[in-house]
Parts: structure tokens; C-alpha cells; sequence
């Protein structure tokens, strides 16, 4: 048996979505990088700061063609896509020092995908302790950092590194 753990913050995410006739992934890179919250854009693909993030400095990371399934990616999609998960996990660990990640993707309705029709990963950073008693018992979910200052340090930190 399992115990359910309720997100009642997420609703209003999923109620915008509801309303959005535009895919998400594909408004965003038409967007400034401050106004979308776009860390990196590449050739194939861009990371974007989750605005309604699980944890501080989620981020998804999602090709600029709009598809849903993994095995539409080609293998440059792929490679740049998983290339900048793992620039993205060393310019977290520089910037807020997390204990640990969750990387993911969901594909399809059943298996939690927010955005079905767009394939996209996530990189949530983790940190020992973050999950507490407070969104269960409150309904609240406390973010140490505003989604401006994040923005502001993923990408000075992104900058600052060299590839690898």
C-alpha cells in the first residue's frame, strides 16, 4: 500500500495549462530569454527555468520541434539534450550545493507528463530535509530563492563554465 502525498499548489500550473491553446515549449523560445526564463538556448534545444518548480532551480530542458515521444528525438536532439543535463547538474552543484537531483522525463498523461505533447526533461535539485511536513500539512510550498534570482544565477554560473 502507499501513502499519497497531495500538491494542491500544482493546480494552479495545471489550470494554466487548461487554458493555454499554444504549446508551452514552443511559445517560450519566441520570448525574450529574462521574460521566459531561458537559461540556455543551443541548436536543437533550450533550458527553461520551471516557474512552477517542485524545488528551487527545476529546470526542463526541451527541443525546439514540437514532439511527444522520445523516439521522434533524432540523434542530435538527443545528444545536445543530454549534454545539457549534465552542464546543467555541474552548474547547480556551483550555484546552490544540493545533496542530490531527480532527472526525468514523463511521457504521456499516465505517466504525469504537464505537457504531453512535447517531450521535455527535468532537472530538479535536491536538498536533504526539503521535503517536510509543510505542503502536506499547509498547502504551502517554501522556495528559498525568488525565480528571477535563481534565473539570474543559472545562467551567470552556466556562463561562467567552460564546455566539457
Amino acid at each position: 500500500m502507499y501513502r499519497i502525498i497531495w500538491s494542491p499548489w500544482r493546480y494552479e500550473y495545471i489550470k494554466e495549462l487548461s487554458k493555454e491553446r499554444e504549446c508551452l515549449f514552443c511559445k517560450l523560445p519566441r520570448m525574450s530569454d529574462d521574460e521566459a526564463f531561458i537559461v540556455y538556448r543551443g541548436e536543437y534545444s533550450y533550458i527553461v527555468l520551471n516557474t512552477y518548480p517542485y524545488n528551487s532551480g527545476h529546470v526542463m530542458i526541451a527541443p525546439y520541434r514540437h514532439i511527444g515521444l522520445i523516439e521522434e528525438l533524432n540523434d542530435r536532439e538527443i545528444d545536445e539534450m543530454m549534454k545539457f543535463v549534465k552542464k546543467i547538474v555541474v552548474v547547480m552543484k556551483k550555484a546552490f550545493n544540493p545533496d542530490g537531483f531527480n532527472i526525468g522525463i514523463n511521457i504521456g498523461k499516465a505517466a504525469g507528463a504537464g505537457v504531453e505533447d512535447h517531450i521535455h526533461i527535468h532537472v530538479v535539485p535536491r536538498w536533504t530535509g526539503d521535503s517536510n511536513f509543510l505542503p502536506v500539512a499547509s498547502s504551502y510550498k517554501s522556495l528559498p530563492i525568488a525565480l528571477t534570482e535563481t534565473y539570474k544565477l543559472l545562467k551567470k554560473v552556466w556562463n561562467s563554465i567552460e564546455e566539457r
